[in-house]
């Protein structure tokens, strides 16, 4: 193991710093081939990026990176199916997931086909009545609404019981992502990347990616049929604005394909030309172009707040509205409901990170954590907070009906959806699934102990981490070459998530000139940095820290040195740009 950077092994938030690995090599013959910093060049060496692949990940494109369709299993069968729908006029319905990703897949499919002509129904089912996924009930009524297609988004995967109540009734598409456990289910079509026999290599796609997949496909079968002339038919690329937003949220790696994807979504989403994202993006107060933290902080968790605690399809007819003042009624109800969810999700919180400490000092490798009352629909939400604070698999669930209802976030490295659908066929679960950094599952509360003790040895791995997880650093900057040239150039590796985490830079042996407290209840923390020798300054902000240490070290430095590790970002305000930084930790130097 490398030495830590700057000694660092304890900082103020519990954080050991360390050097992520690049050859130096490939560094250097990047920056040379693009004509930019050798720490960009080390930048894109750390993401394991070619030297000849350098030019298309700083402007990736859908032409360069595109796969073709036809490599997904059922692919080419799902596609003529629903170009048989088109062509005959079908009745076509869509069941959809109350996630992001659900809604917005859901929105494209129901969209592409009513705009080819199509008579679309759709059904969004309710978190606790239905549970998640199909259900005989509802599909039933869609096909007595007259439905003889039914296509699938973000689930059905695991449901061939379901399914199977409409056999002969209509037929039915699944495009999902969700892993598989056996064959696919015997339906008409099942497109999914992470079943068991594709070969396609594209698992990594979030369901609303498959489904514009399955979008450029069913274009291309019609023109083939001659049903579309060549040039005709809607403008899929317009859609793209729901696949950045879906991959974002369902927290998918911004690599390869998904990179291309989100780079130009966001592009799509900054014209502000479909009404329901320009109006929640009015309700949360953005102003500039839209950025992959605008959809993880500022979009998604509205849309989810309404699958949590409100009306289950509020997202999807958000996104399908096309008329500009029903869409800020709706965009203004989400927000409503999301400030409902965070205060459903302040008062437990509390109980459930005191109860993770807990279990921590009590030798458990993982966290599972259920108590009567706690709302379902936030519970998700908590438990990815109790994982960033503890670096833990963390599952939480509320208990009511004899049922304790849940679900889990994991660390990198071990895979929480494989422990869940273990459980489950082990019998610990009633239901259980999801993916590698996360899942949802129910069981009965008699079997916590049994089921915890099962979690704890199937993720044992996770006793040896750290409490908290190491920060990767990226490069090493003095003051004066913190500038706007340097930010600017760093912006050009986004779009920023898994896979492609924003570079964290450390800022060696500062000083802190002024400290203040701002934002709302004095939460941020704004503060103007300088060398040890003095000179230029930068300003530099840390935004409503989870630890509060972080910001006692900012405001109590008394003019001691620090080493600060955060973002380096341009910045605007009143058509000026400047250069900002942003502090993720601190350490004493």
């Amino acid at each position: 193991m490398s030495d830590p950077v700057l000694g660092v092994t304890h900082s103020v938030c519990g954080r050991r710093w360390v050097w992520r690995a690049a050859e130096d090599r490939v560094a250097l013959g990047i920056a040379q081939r693009l004509g930019v910093p050798e720490l960009v060049g080390r930048m894109l060496a750390v993401r394991g990026v070619a030297i000849e692949q350098a030019g298309d990940f700083l402007a990736p494109t859908l032409r360069a990176m595109l796969p073709d369709p036809a490599v997904l299993t059922d692919m080419d069968r799902a596609a003529a199916r629903l170009a048989q729908a088109v062509a005959l006029r079908e009745t076509v319905a869509v069941f959809g997931d109350y996630d992001v990703d659900g809604a917005c897949a859901g929105a494209l499919m129901i969209g592409l086909l009513r705009a080819l002509g199509c008579s679309v129904l759709f059904h969004v089912p309710d978190r606790m009545r239905e549970g998640y996924g199909p259900n005989a009930p509802a599909l039933q009524a869609l096909v007595a609404q007259g439905a003889r297609l039914i296509v699938c988004v973000d689930c059905g995967t695991g449901a061939p019981e379901a399914l199977a109540a409409i056999a002969g009734q209509a037929e039915v598409i699944v495009l999902d992502h969700h892993k598989a456990e056996g064959p696919p289910p015997p339906v008409y079509a099942t497109v999914n990347p992470n079943r068991l026999d594709d070969r396609s290599g594209l698992g990594s796609l979030c369901a609303t990616a498959i489904a514009f997949l399955t979008g450029v496909a069913l274009l291309r079968q019609l023109r083939r049929d001659g049903t579309l002339a060549a040039g005709e038919g809607p403008d899929l690329l317009a859609s793209l604005d729901l696949v950045a937003l879906a991959t974002i949220c369902d927290v998918m790696p911004l690599t390869g394909v998904n990179r291309a994807l989100v780079a130009q979504g966001l592009k799509v989403m900054a014209r502000r030309a479909r009404p329901g994202i320009a109006a929640l993006l009015e309700v949360a107060q953005v102003d500039g172009a839209p950025a992959a933290m605008t959809c993880g902080y500022a979009l998604g968790p509205r849309i989810n707040a309404a699958g949590r605690i409100a009306e289950a399809d509020l997202g999807t007819r958000l996104l399908l509205e096309q008329d500009a003042a029903a869409a800020r009624a709706l965009a203004a109800r989400l927000d409503g409901v999301n400030r409902q969810r965070q205060e459903v999700e302040a008062g437990i919180l509390d109980a459930a990170m005191a109860e993770a400490e807990a279990q921590l000092a009590a030798g458990h490798a993982a966290l599972l954590i259920a108590r009567p009352g706690w709302h379902p629909g936030v519970v998700g939400i908590v438990a990815g907070r109790i994982k960033e604070r503890f670096n833990r698999p963390a599952c939480v669930a509320g208990i009511a009906d004899g049922l304790a209802r849940g679900s889990g976030r994991s660390v990198a490295g071990l895979d929480l959806g494989a422990a869940v659908i273990a459980a489950r066929q082990r019998g610990l679960l009633r239901t259980g699934g999801g993916h590698a950094m996360a899942a949802g599952f129910a069981f009965e509360p008699a079997r916590q102990a049994e089921l915890h003790a099962f979690l704890d040895a199937r993720l044992a791995d996770a006793a040896t981490l750290p409490g908290a997880a190491d920060l990767a650093v990226e490069g090493s900057i003095a003051v004066p070459g913190a500038s706007l040239d340097l930010a600017e150039m760093l912006a050009r590796l986004a779009p920023f998530g898994p896979g492609n985490e924003e570079p964290v830079l450390v800022l060696p042996r500062v000083r802190v000139v002024r400290a203040d407290r701002v934002g709302r209840e004095g939460g941020s923390v704004r503060c103007f940095i300088e060398g040890e020798g003095g000179g230029a300054r930068v300003k530099a902000m840390a935004f409503r820290p989870r630890d509060p240490a972080l910001a006692e070290a900012l405001l109590g430095s008394a003019g001691a040195p620090l080493h600060l590790a955060g973002w380096l970002r341009a910045e605007e305000w009143n058509g000026r740009r400047s250069v900002g930084f942003v502090v993720a930790d601190a350490a004493r130097a």
